[in-house]
């Protein structure tokens, strides 16, 4: 072997793929296609250990492209119109530099949309973050949501919606995972492909540095320990240029001559190009001295690997170079004819005629896959069946336990991170961050979409596969219980390193979980991205797969949010005829009571689709004026939450059948809370008996505070001081 240990940790290839290149090109490779080849094989690009596990993924309803084919993935919503979503993580680029971590990662996700000819309309994020108490996750949190803020402001997309958890594990390895949402004319879709033979290639956008080389594979393809030496592997963004690279995409996005168009995202003009190629059956020709560099002496090396932002590849017909200069020279932009696709199946890469890659593109484009053999946690037999009669409530009040909670940094108000954000932008937003699901409406429709995210990692800590059903049953309660129905999924699945073979058992049971949620929902998963790796310092992460959710309500003006909306409603718990304990498994309360993360988790998809399905029918009919779903911190912060952001008060009439911590503060699935509109009682009855669903009165709204039975009695007032404090 003529390549050093050293080298190919740098880039992610073991010994045994080296060989298995050696053996699939019939020779040694050079320095630049060896690069290709660990960037291209890259977890990020090639999913080498996920791969197999995806397709257990089914359901494919309303879909317009195979998930996982093209840039993003797009789901048929009527009218002609289709709804182009993905999530994408950019983990560990924001650990080592956190503002431009988390900002270029704002830029790629919306570059995936717009390169498919859609209208960016919406961004949403999902953060996670070791304590804030220590100073270096109070420094990650503030610069990512200061990145996240400043890339999306400046390019005129509105930030609606989001999710931020705090956990120790998260230490060091913050999780930033971005995504996009934009709105396509289904005629008018963009594929990322090279086309025929004789096809032009053109790289328009900003010039090529050397920022982010090896991004794909020395930063989200392996752990990491040393953060200072993998600083010149983060990218730098330029959200001005994007914004005017946004506009010029749309615009040649309707011309004829147009074949296709590619974002240089992780790995750069290699992935880029070759993945288009590989799509075509095709090959390619490119000089890489026509490509205007910002940089001196940047070799063919550093050119195909280089991850600089705000760049895009541009397909067009043969003779057409000129209308497409046309395009671009109008909004100022740099355009150049870089190369031409070939019938040969190889990737040629010359610098200024010298040759410099030759290499067949099915090699390329082809990883090896692994399928390996998970180990169920040993601690977690332990862990799932503790005993949580061993828990005394004795000593601790109910209203101190509610106050803690309320305070706790997993429950208090988002509102000094959204703040930061321009969600009105577009003029699009009809519900605005801080209920469960942003609404937006669609011009020209009477239709709107609802766009949510969410994952609770502790339960796939617990239990990875009840854990992965419980993530895709959330985010569609959270878009229930605004009107709307789910329609399809992106998933995030950031996981630690997976050739330990019981973080593999966390990721092959999560999918299977996922899968089965996704198929009973009827809600295909449609893109995302796997980031794996998420270690530092011998910790891994816990296992967490962040969903994205899209819903359609086809009257925009029928829909609720949580907040309360009248004094003197009837306050009632969908799901069960009673109060039930059982939910105590990976609660908020168990973690920051008693400092205690155990149980076992459950969920009936069966039992959460027809409470789902109730929610939407109520609002439908107008029978509710809110509605909100029980999560972390259970039935009493659900309803503190509804309280305080209405101001109305809540006096709550309780009938307990266990302890009250389980019954206040339990996260047993598949409830919501909804009140009932004054004289919609009746209506609201024979609804739920007609489609045997379960029910129980919990109380009324009105007053200036927070009563429940005689455990909690606290004025408004004390309430949104203690839950409206900023992180």
């Amino acid at each position: 072997m003529n390549v050093s240990k050293e080298i190919l940790n740098e880039l992610a290839l073991s010994e045994e793929e080296y060989k298995l290149i050696v053996q699939r090109l019939g020779r040694e490779p050079n320095r630049l296609e060896l690069g290709m080849f660990g960037s291209l094989w890259s977890e990020h690009c090639g999913y080498k250990h996920s791969k197999p596990l995806l397709s257990l993924f089914k359901t494919k309803n309303n879909l317009l492209i195979e998930p996982g084919v093209e840039n993003a993935g797009v789901v048929e919503i009527g009218e002609g119109l289709g709804i182009v979503m993905k999530i994408e993580s950019h983990n560990h680029p924001s650990a080592i530099e956190p503002f431009e971590g988390a900002a270029t990662g704002v830029g790629g996700i919306v570059r995936d949309i717009f390169a498919m000819g859609a209208r960016p309309i919406a961004l949403l994020n999902s953060l996670r973050f070791g304590p804030l108490t220590d100073s270096r996750n109070r420094y990650l949190f503030e610069e990512v949501v200061s990145g996240i803020s400043s890339y999306g402001n400046c390019i005129g997309i509105p930030n609606v919606g989001g999710e931020v958890f705090f956990q120790e594990c998260y230490s060091g390895n913050p999780l930033v995972n971005a995504m996009c949402v934009g709105i396509v004319n289904t005629d008018n879709l963009i594929r990322a492909t090279t086309g025929k033979k004789g096809n032009i290639l053109i790289l328009v956008g900003a010039d090529t540095g050397r920022d982010g080389i090896h991004g794909a594979s020395g930063l989200a393809s392996q752990s990491f320990d040393d953060e200072q030496d993998l600083r010149p592997t983060v990218q730098v963004g330029n959200p001005f240029l994007e914004k005017i690279l946004i506009e010029a995409c749309m615009e040649i996005s309707t011309k004829e001559f147009l074949i296709g168009i590619q974002d240089l995202g992780a790995a750069g003009l290699t992935s880029a190009i070759v993945e288009s190629a590989a799509k075509a059956g095709a090959g390619f020709e490119i000089d890489i001295s026509q490509i205007p560099k910002r940089e001196q002496d940047m070799d063919a090396y550093d050119v195909m690997l280089s991850e600089s932002q705000e760049r895009m590849l541009i397909i067009a017909k043969p003779g057409t170079e000129n209308l497409v200069k046309e395009v671009f020279d109008k909004w100022d932009l740099q355009s150049s004819v870089i190369g031409r696709v070939t019938n040969d199946g190889l990737a040629k890469i010359y610098d200024d005629r010298e040759l410099q890659c030759d290499v067949p593109i099915d090699i390329l484009a082809n990883s090896p896959t692994y399928i390996l053999k998970g180990e169920k946690p040993t601690e977690l037999e332990g862990l799932n069946s503790f005993d949580f009669s061993n828990i005394s409530i004795s000593e601790i009040s109910a209203e101190k336990v509610f106050l803690k909670l309320l305070s706790s940094s997993n429950i208090i108000s988002r509102e000094s991170i959204y703040r930061q954000y321009d969600h009105q932008v577009q003029t699009n937003t009809v519900v605005c961050p801080g209920s469960d699901a942003a609404l937006l409406r669609i011009k020209g429709s009477n239709k709107s979409i609802a766009l949510t995210t969410d994952c609770n990692s502790r339960y796939v800590y617990l239990d990875p596969y009840v854990g992965g059903m419980i993530a895709i049953a959330e985010a569609c309660r959270n878009l229930s219980v605004t009107g709307a129905k789910p329609l399809a999924l992106t998933d995030c699945l950031n996981f630690g390193n997976p050739e330990n073979p019981e973080i593999y058992y966390q990721l092959e049971q999560c999918i299977k979980g996922m899968a089965e949620a996704s198929n009973a929902f009827d809600t295909p998963v449609v893109s995302g991205n796997v980031s794996l790796y998420n270690e530092s310092y011998g910790e891994n992460i816990y296992p967490t797969p962040i969903i994205g959710a899209v819903g359609v309500l086809e009257d925009s003006k029928k829909y609720v949010t949580s907040a309360f909306k009248n004094e003197g409603d009837q306050v009632v718990l969908l799901g069960y005829d009673k109060l039930l304990p059982g939910g105590l498994a990976g609660s908020e309360y168990m973690a920051n009571i008693h400092e205690l993360i155990v149980g076992s988790p459950k969920i009936d998809l069966a039992h959460e689709i027809k409470i789902q399905s109730i929610c939407r029918k109520l609002i439908d009919k107008e029978i509710i004026n809110s509605a909100h779903d029980c999560s972390e911190g259970g039935l009493a912060i659900a309803l503190a939450e509804c309280s305080i952001i209405s101001k109305i008060g809540f006096v709550g009439e309780l009938e307990f059948s266990g302890r009250w911590d389980d019954i206040l503060f339990g996260e047993l699935q598949s409830r919501i809370i909804v009140t009932v509109k004054s004289g919609k009682f009746k209506e609201f009855m024979s609804t739920c008996l007609d489609d045997e669903i379960k029910w129980v009165e919990i109380g009324y709204t009105g007053g200036n505070s927070f009563v429940v039975n005689d455990l909690i009695n606290i004025s408004l007032n004390k309430l949104s001081e203690v839950w409206g404090k900023n992180l």
